[in-house]
């Protein structure tokens, strides 16, 4: 009796897992079908007649950015606007892996469980996509950034909505006449699969001292009565700590519109390693922020083995710091924003994959307080209207920081320029950098006006006066 039990049981038992493996098993294929479908490996799709019926990408205002015509996709007429959106949109191949046709494909193909690949056209019209992505602004801040033959990234958000309006990285190249990369050529496209406004991170030079100052804002109640001095260079831990030129006796709010390396290398020391990385914890920086189901590469924040001279580096943004420059964006749209961010999407509602639950979020996250993000504003205006000039980006009310990021190995500096508009008609917050270049006016911010202006426009934003273009390129 026992053993019939025993063997009833083990019967039982294994029953019960076949039924639930089964169960499972459907689970994940109705659930993940359409992952298997979007496999490199799955050549079918991801090979170069994958598209062959893909449903159309649009801009925000209805500009086709790419479209399959008779068996083909083919991309935007115009070649900035289709090369400078490369890393958005992707090409005819799945190689730059955060790009829409890589990640969406099934979606823009019409698979589905029941139909498979074989969906009737008469069905296909739900797979276009509709993006927030402004053609004309990221075409013009390519032609500035690609103009300089430099890797780097532009980003421009909208701080209210969340919508990103630009984002540009290179280098690129034309989706319509994709390079043969060899090994005799493979240096001249290093990185070309990169989205570097989510995936990279580099030093930040001078941008960080944003940081810095809400550190100091927050733990310094005596920050704006005091006056440092400037010769040039300091002894910091042994080993100086130079600035770019001598700034004399000079404030705190002076400190931040002449990016004086003195004074914010003694605030990091002052405040030290906790105090530093708990604001730069809560900024966001050692954090991912997400654009729709891509996350960006974390910055880094670390001074636990830094001796004094390091730790006073690092409130520079030198040493070991790293930053994203959609990350950036956020950041400085928190600012704007009273200290809460709006997260960064680029899909819009009533697409396809909006109704899937990617788009727009209402979710925020407070990376300063509101009286902190008020000084910051502060700050921040009194340096474009105290150094940078108040006369640039076409009568847009700008707050803003530049950097210039040493990195060594006999390469020229990340050129950085990161803030924000104020204006009620065009909230958006910008961040750009050109690798291997030099000062960030010089070179991020021509690319910034061009894009900034470009949106605005875009936003029928009415303070633009859109004709006007004050810096100089190089």
């Amino acid at each position: 009796m026992k053993r019939v039990l025993r063997r009833s049981t083990l019967i039982f038992a294994v029953t019960v897992a076949f039924i639930g493996g089964m169960g499972f098993f459907a689970y994940k294929l109705v659930a993940n079908s359409g992952d298997w479908v979007d496999q490199h490996y799955n050549y079918h799709i991801a090979g170069t007649d994958g598209l062959a019926k893909a449903g159309t990408i649009y801009d925000r205002n209805g500009n086709i950015l790419a479209q399959s015509v008779d068996g083909k996709r083919v991309y935007n007429e115009n070649q900035s606007v289709r090369t400078s959106l490369l890393h958005t949109i992707g090409d005819n191949s799945s190689n730059i892996s955060t790009a829409l046709q890589s990640r969406y494909r099934s979606q823009l193909i019409g698979y589905n469980l029941i139909w498979g690949l074989n969906m009737p056209d008469s069905l296909r019209k739900g797979n276009d996509i509709n993006l927030t992505v402004d053609a004309d602004t990221c075409a013009a801040a390519y032609d500035v950034l690609s103009g300089y033959g430099k890797d780097g990234a532009c980003v421009v958000y909208n701080y209210k909505t969340g919508e990103v309006i630009c984002s540009v990285s290179t280098k690129a190249y034309d989706p319509e006449a994709p390079p043969e990369i060899t090994e005799e050529n493979e240096k001249d496209y290093e990185g070309v699969y990169l989205d570097n406004t989510i995936s990279s991170t580099y030093a930040p030079g001078s941008i960080f001292k944003i940081i810095t100052s809400a550190c100091a804002i927050e733990n310094l109640p005596d920050i704006y009565d005091r006056t440092w001095y400037c010769s040039g260079k300091e002894d910091i831990g042994g080993s100086d700590v130079t600035c770019v030129e001598p700034h004399g006796y000079i404030n705190f709010k002076e400190a931040m519109s002449h990016s004086c390396n003195i004074v914010y290398a003694e605030l990091a020391v002052e405040l030290g390693e906790e105090k530093m990385t708990a604001t730069a914890n809560k900024a966001g920086i050692n954090s991912s922020f997400k654009v729709d189901d891509n996350e960006t590469a974390k910055g880094n924040y670390d001074v636990s083995d830094a001796n004094t001279n390091q730790l006073g580096w690092s409130g520079v943004g030198q040493y070991n710091d790293k930053v994203n420059p959609m990350q950036m964006a956020v950041i400085c749209g928190a600012i704007a924003n009273g200290g809460k961010t709006k997260e960064p999407y680029m899909i819009k509602d009533g697409s396809i994959l909006g109704v899937l639950g990617l788009g727009g979020s209402d979710s925020t996250n407070e990376l300063f307080s509101s009286s902190t993000a008020e000084a910051l504003d502060d700050m921040m205006r009194f340096t474009m209207t105290d150094y940078y000039g108040d006369d640039l980006f076409g009568g847009l009310t700008i707050c803003a920081k530049t950097g210039t990021a040493e990195v060594g190995e006999d390469k020229g500096p990340n050129g950085w320029m990161v803030g924000y508009a104020k204006d009620e008609d065009c909230p958006l917050a910008f961040a750009c950098v050109v690798e291997d270049s030099g000062f960030g006016f010089t070179y991020a911010g021509p690319v910034v006006e061009a894009a900034m202006i470009q949106a605005a426009k875009s936003l029928g934003a009415a303070a633009v006066q859109l004709s006007l273009i004050h810096i100089s390129e190089p």
